[in-house]
């Protein structure tokens, strides 16, 4: 029974990058399975959940927003009544989720194994759909690349760039590692020209944040892996030709990746992004305890109540009536989950997210695979980004799986590290 529980949840782990492509609430399934699998393994085990640090912070963090988005009038919780305490119960899927990548799931060396080659797989995968829209003028479904030059991918919006950030750097890295190790010349360029290749790749595809959180991986990237420093130099100095390409190559992709991003960052407070971020701002000063409960914000936002800006700090609301900025979350982690459960709600994510990489990031001692895996979390959890909804997928399926995944790579590094047992004498 045990055997047969542990079989399935790596299957579903496996199976679950595919869903993430495509079928959402098959890859909510997947979570699912593999959520029920570890607990019942667990219980037929009798084994506790281990309570590592970032799990132990994972499970307040969650219960703050359980509490939070309890509908309690009387004390202020909940406004969003039913629908948003679901959600908040609902969080706790992807916690347990990673914990059972770490705990069970991925914790011998075949299933790591596996792992790897499904991540580097969908990686090719995402950037063989963008190179063949880019040559051939559509990808394998038939669409063409996006107005505004954004290469689609393998799907039919712009929305490639998302998921190849976070799976680039463990794909990429260890393959370009184990073939810069090797004596023969051609092995040690091959795995330089992989590295350039998928930056370039990041670049063409036209989505401004994956091409900064790329550079940002690149250079920490370059700071922990003495031997990926000048590949890194390289590869910035190919992404900044490629960039330069653009204006002939693909002029829209340079207007939205240049022009565009110069404009709103000379004029950031009033456009869209700073008046979410200033709407969210507002929206956690008048609620500092308890927030507004999960998705708080999409459900308050266009209340008038949040519409005067914080004017102490020049950041007036520019929309001449505040409606028109809404959407589903904010477009930070960090302030949706402010705007969800106040101050200590943004204390706790914060907290979480330092957790994550501070256990990522430990023994690493020139692992590429280890570091690839941080990088992914980086990116993820990078404070100063525009990002999707918090706990939502896709983007939030790859990054608990590659959360999970390198959460079980730390363990093995820290077990490798133990001192083994002396032996006695005879």
């Amino acid at each position: 029974m045990i055997r047969f529980l542990d079989r399935a949840a790596l299957l579903a782990t496996l199976a679950l990058p595919a869903f993430l492509l495509y079928g959402r609430a098959l890859a909510e399934a997947m979570i699912g399975v593999v959520d029920l699998c570890f607990l019942l393994a667990l219980l037929a085990d009798r084994q506790p959940l281990r309570l590592r640090p970032w799990l132990v912070l994972g499970l307040a963090w969650w219960g703050w927003e359980v509490v939070c988005s309890l509908p309690v009038p009387a004390l202020g919780l909940g406004p969003g009544g039913a629908a948003s305490m679901r959600q908040a119960l609902a969080l706790g899927r992807f916690i347990v989720f990673a914990a059972a990548l770490e705990q069970r799931v991925l914790v011998a060396a075949p299933a790591r194994r596996a792992m790897q080659w499904v991540v580097s797989a969908s990686a090719l995968f995402i950037a063989g759909a963008a190179w063949e829209q880019l040559l051939t003028g559509r990808n394998f479904l038939g669409a063409p690349r996006w107005p505004d030059g954004a290469l689609t991918g393998p799907f039919v919006k712009p929305r490639a760039g998302a998921p190849f950030v976070r799976l680039l750097f463990p794909a990429v890295l260890p393959a370009a590692a184990a073939l810069m190790e090797r004596r023969r010349l051609a092995a040690r360029a091959g795995g330089v020209a992989l590295v350039l290749l998928a930056v370039v790749t990041v670049v063409l595809i036209g989505q401004r944040m994956p091409a900064l959180l790329t550079a940002l991986g690149l250079l920490v990237g370059a700071a922990l892996l003495p031997r990926l420093r000048r590949v890194a130099a390289a590869a910035l100095l190919a992404a900044s030709l490629a960039l330069a390409a653009t204006p002939v190559v693909s002029p829209p992709t340079f207007a939205k990746l240049v022009g565009r991003f110069t404009e709103q960052m000379a004029h950031f407070a009033a456009s869209s992004y700073g008046q979410l971020y200033t709407r969210a701002a507002v929206i956690t000063l008048a609620h500092r305890l308890h927030g507004l409960g999960f998705d708080g914000f999409r459900d308050f936002c266009a209340d008038p109540a949040y519409f005067h800006g914080l004017p102490a700090l020049g950041l007036a609301d520019a929309t001449a009536g505040g409606a028109e900025v809404c959407n589903l979350h904010p477009h930070n982690y960090y302030l949706q989950a402010a705007t969800d459960g106040g101050l200590p709600g943004l204390i706790l994510f914060a907290a979480l997210a330092a957790a994550w990489l501070a256990r990522l990031g430990r023994g690493l001692g020139g692992d590429a695979r280890g570091t690839g895996l941080l990088l992914a979390a980086l990116v993820h959890l990078w404070p100063f980004a525009s990002t999707g909804g918090l706990a939502n997928l896709p983007d939030d399926g790859w990054f608990f799986l590659l959360l999970g995944w390198g959460l079980a790579e730390a363990s093995l590094r820290r077990r490798r590290a133990q001192p083994s047992p002396p032996v006695p004498c005879p």
